[in-house]
């Protein structure tokens, strides 16, 4: 009885040990690469126009943060919406905007790292992120996006994939963001099965 108990006991901490390992090395994965500083509400509001938004569009947000974008898109043109952030508070926060506009039947908002996320479904993207972090994600775009996805970036680009439309909000003079926004759309793939960046037009 005794030597079941420290079995029991012994298998109890492995799994503890185990479920803690499996936690820090998710945390140390998923490292947040971007401050949080939100949209500005006219800037919110071109991007959307920017990518011609529909209503029977599915508006992706990656690195959602209090949830405006897709909130907007949802309660302006009623187009669907999913929010992906790694901050619990952020998607917290979004979730609860999301009842006071009356659009949470339209949006979802999910925790998870945007680089691990199902973009799949999405027919327009929305970033407000770092153009490093652009470079990482564009692989991930170009792989799950279809042809024809709009991806629309505030204030940072995409490297040697030239937009094919950019669009300037407000006075660029002023130190702060939410200025310059760009609007890529996803191309066929290639024969070759690469993609020309540089077909975009400024």
């Amino acid at each position: 009885m005794r030597f079941h108990k420290l079995t029991v006991c012994s298998f109890a901490l492995l799994v503890l040990f185990t479920h803690f390992a499996a936690a820090q090395t998710r945390q140390a994965k998923h490292q947040v690469d971007v401050p949080y500083v939100p949209t500005t509400e006219e800037a919110v509001t071109a991007m959307l126009k920017l990518a011609d938004v529909q209503k029977s569009d599915i508006v992706y947000d990656l690195g959602c943060g209090d949830g405006r974008i897709v909130i907007a898109a949802a309660k302006e043109y009623g187009a669907h919406g999913v929010g992906i952030d790694i901050n619990p508070k952020r998607i917290q926060e979004a979730e609860q905007n999301a009842e006071k506009a009356g659009v949470e039947k339209l949006v979802r908002f999910e925790e998870n790292d945007l680089f691990d996320a199902d973009i799949h479904e999405a027919t327009i993207v929305t970033l407000f992120l770092l153009e490093s972090v652009n470079l990482k994600l564009r692989p991930k775009l170009l792989k799950n996006l279809k042809p024809g996805t709009r991806i629309v970036s505030n204030t940072f680009g995409m490297g040697d994939w030239k937009p094919d439309r950019e669009l300037t909000v407000g006075d660029p003079s002023e130190e702060s963001l939410s200025h310059r926004l760009y609007l890529w759309i996803v191309p066929q793939r290639r024969l070759n099965h690469g993609f020309d960046f540089g077909a975009g037009r400024s």
